[in-house]
């Protein structure tokens, strides 16, 4: 039991280990043009720059904590809007049939427009800044949190229901005590899926010009031909979605037991 245990904290790791091998030997033997690909050694230079040195003292020195703040809030205030609308309007469409032919065609037409269309609007009605990425941010996270939110409420059977009212639970009441819990496994789906939708539309609100900002230094850097920094930002986006979704994946087993069910 230990040792399988052991090697499925092992497994994660395999693919990113011969991804790095064979980097490091493409470098070492110049099969890829530095300018095209820098060797591994020269990314963590540079990132150890951009994370650690000085503000100041260098091309991208000592940035992180001001462009991961400003990246970490417009994420938060844009995913959180995306949650506050997306869970309701799922959880009507999914249990009233009036709801769902109403809203139903509506939000499936938007969802079908690519996310790029939606920037020189966005740019129009709020201009350079935090409330563009804001709003593309909620844009992109909203559509999976309802479709997956309405997909696994439609699908709570209603003997449930009928066995909440026999032990006298109200139907208010049964929106938190039945259904939603019965529905947490597509929720969640849902909301790890614009989570992830949330990072990437984050980096294409902060290509408009904005100062500061994890897509920002990403845009600036291809600008001055700084591969280098174009990957240590990818890395870090990576790092960073990664741990969100973490963080998201404990904060629903805290406050959920149907959460914490789900092994």
């Amino acid at each position: 039991m230990k040792n399988l245990h052991h090697y499925h904290r092992i497994l994660p790791w395999i693919i990113p280990a011969i991804f790095l091998t064979g980097w490091f030997f493409a470098g070492k033997f110049n099969w890829i043009p530095e300018y095209l690909l820098p060797d591994p050694f020269r990314i963590i230079k540079s990132g150890h720059v951009y994370l650690f040195a000085e503000a100041g003292s260098g091309p991208y020195a000592g940035r992180f904590l001001e462009d991961a703040a400003a990246s970490l809030l417009r994420v938060g205030f844009g995913f959180s809007l995306a949650v506050v609308l997306g869970i309701p309007l799922g959880v009507l469409s999914g249990r009233m049939k009036i709801c769902r032919h109403l809203i139903s065609t509506t939000i499936n037409g938007l969802r079908a427009v690519p996310g790029i269309c939606w920037l020189p609007l966005a740019l129009v009605w709020f201009g350079i800044g935090m409330q563009t990425t804001v709003f593309l941010v909620a844009l992109a996270a909203f559509f999976p949190i309802y479709i997956n939110t309405a997909a696994g409420t439609r699908q709570v059977s209603p003997l449930l229901y009928q066995a909440g009212a026999m032990l006298g639970v109200g139907r208010f009441r049964g929106v938190f005590a039945i259904l939603l819990p019965a529905a947490m496994p597509q929720i969640i789906s849902g909301l790890r899926l614009g989570l992830g939708l949330a990072w990437a539309y984050l980096v294409l609100g902060e290509l408009t010009g904005v100062p500061s900002g994890l897509g920002a230094v990403i845009m600036d850097a291809r600008m001055l031909g700084r591969i280098d920094i174009i990957i240590v930002g990818i890395i870090i986006i990576a790092g960073m979605g990664r741990f969100s979704d973490l963080l998201l994946n404990t904060i629903l087993r805290l406050f959920f037991k149907s959460a914490r069910r789900m092994g």
